[in-house]
């Protein structure tokens, strides 16, 4: 598990390391004045003061806003810098630099088939960050790599799991096309559980293409279609029947006529081919009666 460490404030060693380094140079500029008579004891001292310089530089780490920085001595995890500004370590740790920040994955154009064996295109826009820097960069060999390769199989295992629309599955709950944000809270929850091994927390993800596959689409949209046709020519049926009982009800009230029940057929029969058809009906005048 992650462990938050705290590092000492740079500035005084680096004002140390400066000092240091000035003071070597002091040295060397005092050894070369006096090279008649060379010391060794300002020799040992310059490099001494040189080395201890370079050492406390080494320690010196610059954390940015969103980033932190894994600590490691001789193998062991120490822990995670996160704390922001110039900061001292144990400069004989190894740092890894790791972003916290929020990125943005745009999957490719998935072929896979859905609930119900129908070839579709799906892709999705995922939010996503950091959260543990341990399992990061060490439960796994690429955090980078294992997001892309996870989103991809959480999103076609999402898009098999369910039907692409209610067309074929009438009784299905949720639907790839008109689950909505259903379909997001799922997909995830999938892609967190997943993740959760490198360290890495989804903030959002939503489907940002989804379609039959084209070998299917032509065929598929003639039956949605067809589909959308049944479900109105149903809808004008029912009203028509409506209309035509209202009419039938209105004129046996008021008694207007009276219709014996050939002459309702066929009042029901005009009225219909009235009410359904597709073009505007044309008026035939019968001079005769209804039985001749």
């Amino acid at each position: 598990m992650e462990r938050i460490y705290k590092g000492v404030p740079g500035f005084t060693a680096l004002v140390v390391s400066i000092v240091l380094f000035v003071a070597g140079l002091y040295i060397l500029i005092k050894h070369v004045a006096n090279d008649n008579s060379p010391d060794g004891s300002l020799i040992v001292a310059m490099i001494i003061c040189f080395l201890a310089a370079a050492f406390i530089l080494k320690g010196l780490v610059i954390v940015q806003p969103n980033y932190g920085i894994t600590l490691t001595f001789f193998g062991k995890y120490v822990g995670t810098l996160k704390e922001n500004g110039l900061s001292f370590v144990n400069p004989l740790f190894v740092k890894m630099k790791v972003s916290l920040r929020s990125k943005s994955l745009e999957s490719a154009k998935l072929k896979v088939n859905d609930k119900m064996g129908n070839p579709i295109e799906i892709a999705a826009v995922i939010l996503w960050q950091v959260q543990d820097t341990y399992k990061a960069v060490f439960e796994v060999v690429n955090f980078n790599e294992y997001m892309t390769n996870q989103s991809e199989a959480a999103i076609r295992h999402l898009a098999s799991s369910y039907p692409y629309d209610s067309i074929e599955d009438e009784f299905a709950n949720i639907t790839l096309r008109d689950g909505g944000e259903k379909v997001f809270e799922l997909l995830e929850a999938e892609l967190n559980e997943r993740l959760d091994k490198a360290g890495i927390v989804i903030t959002e993800a939503r489907i940002s293409h989804l379609a039959y596959a084209p070998e299917i689409a032509g065929a598929m949209l003639q039956r949605q279609q067809a589909t959308a046709i049944v479900a109105a020519r149903s809808k004008i049926v029912e009203g028509a029947v409506g209309m035509v009982e209202m009419a039938l009800d209105m004129l046996s009230e008021k008694e207007i006529v009276q219709l014996d029940d050939e002459k309702k057929a066929a009042m029901v029969s005009n009225l219909m081919v009235v009410l359904c058809g597709d073009k505007a009906a044309s008026p035939v005048l019968n001079t005769g009666s209804l039985y001749h």
